[in-house]
């Protein structure tokens, strides 16, 4: 068997044999055309794991026959990038094209890091390709970010997972020599969960396990059985991402700091990105804690902060202490649900006609036709509080927000009792 993993050997050499990505690579589309031009400007690619980010970087570089020069984010520094723009510099003469450099994860470059791009980029003497998982508005600095497009790449579907497997076991110059039973995709497909890297490694796991002869077996259930016993195996490059931050969201919303903190540790670790993890602590502060303790959000967010400032190793401690504090908190998900339920009345009940009473009225001409008339100005009454309509006629009355069953919301639930009188049937 080869030492060249089957995802290193499937990988697309040209744009045609590329699988997925068709609104950017598609007859047409726009990095298509701008292949076709030979004028290919700096720009990042954006999105999950495993859906042909560096190979397609790969490809622009190779059907434009242009130089092409690979960094980590990851293991790579400014020293790094000044020595490639050194090079790009040297090779460069009147009118020949400039060389391509790839940064992989360049979401984890610092701010010098990027800055150190940023006059290579803006005078043509290289041409920057990224990519980045993370979304890059939070993670590339505006300079750099307003001198490259921004591509998004989606999830593989389950036709382009399909397409994948039968060109692995019809084409690849091991699998084509074997037999396969292909009986049932849904756990294979589902396993692989849009990313190609992991079809192809669920797909050479089975050929390991099951390579003694006889037809190799793709199965739902021999799928789940042979993943479940080699998980380690299957995870050999660090690819669960997607399920141990789940696991660690999860742990927290069910009020378990031991498995919480486990799980921060297995992403410290593994080299997951402190700022990623500090980001999800805040999401969760609203989406899961949210009115039962306020200053969950506001942890949270020193949390991110401090992260930002700080780096690591000590992040780890920031993170833990945030993780813990966040675990051990009164649950709740009110401001959730109320968000959701107001933008389904919206979908349903389309663009209201705002009360005239709560309407701006700039001019005289809204004034005369009734805008603003009868409002009632809370701080003029008593305890700053008067009883008036404010939302649209035909959904007044409707509960959008309702408190749960905890000690800060039930104290709001007696309010709006006591303010509302009845309006409101809380």
């Amino acid at each position: 068997m080869s030492n060249i993993p089957l995802a290193e050997r499937m990988r697309p050499r040209t744009m045609d044999d590329y699988v997925g990505q068709a609104h950017l690579v598609g007859n047409g589309s726009i990095l298509r055309d701008m292949i076709k031009s030979g004028n290919v400007s700096s720009f990042i690619l954006w999105g999950p794991p495993g859906v042909g980010k560096t190979t397609l970087a790969k490809i622009v570089a190779n059907q434009l026959n242009r130089p092409f020069y690979t960094l980590s984010a990851v293991s790579s520094g400014v020293k790094d990038v000044r020595e490639v723009i050194d090079k790009a510099k040297s090779q460069k003469y009147f009118n020949t094209p400039s060389p391509i450099l790839f940064i992989d994860e360049i979401h984890r470059f610092s701010k010098s890091q990027q800055d150190s791009l940023l006059g290579a980029v803006e005078q043509g003497i290289i041409v920057l390709i990224g990519a980045t998982t993370e979304n890059p508005s939070f993670e590339v600095i505006t300079p750099l970010l307003s001198r490259c497009q921004v591509f998004i790449l989606k999830s593989l579907n389950e036709s382009e997972l399909n397409s994948l497997l039968n060109n692995a076991i019809n084409q690849d110059v091991e699998l084509k020599n074997l037999k396969f039973n292909i009986a049932e995709t849904d756990a294979l497909f589902r396993f692989s969960g849009g990313d190609a890297r992991k079809l192809y490694n669920i797909i050479e796991l089975l050929v390991n396990v099951s390579n003694n002869g006889n037809p190799i077996e793709i199965n739902n259930k021999r799928v789940t059985e042979v993943l479940q016993e080699n998980i380690a195996i299957y995870d050999k490059n660090g690819e669960q991402h997607y399920d141990i931050i789940s696991a660690f969201i999860k742990s927290i919303r069910g009020s378990d700091p031991n498995a919480a903190v486990y799980w921060l540790a297995r992403m410290i670790e593994g080299g997951e990105d402190p700022k990623f993890i500090a980001r999800r602590l805040v999401i969760l502060a609203s989406e899961d804690i949210g009115l039962a303790n306020p200053n969950a959000l506001l942890m949270a967010t020193s949390c991110f902060q401090a992260v930002s400032m700080i780096g690591m190793p000590e992040s780890r401690i920031i993170l833990s202490e945030a993780t813990i504090y966040l675990a051990t908190s009164p649950k709740s998900n009110s401001a959730y649900e109320a968000i959701g339920k107001a933008q389904e009345l919206v979908r349903d009940k389309g663009n209201l006609p705002v009360p005239l009473h709560i309407r701006n009225a700039p001019t005289k001409l809204m004034k005369d036709i009734g805008y603003g008339a009868d409002y009632k100005y809370a701080h003029s009454f008593k305890g700053n509080f008067v009883i008036q309509e404010f939302l649209p006629e035909k959904i007044s009355g409707t509960i959008i927000f309702s408190p749960q069953d905890n000690p800060k919301e039930k104290e709001i639930e007696l309010k709006l009792k006591a303010l509302w009188k009845g309006k409101y049937n809380y």
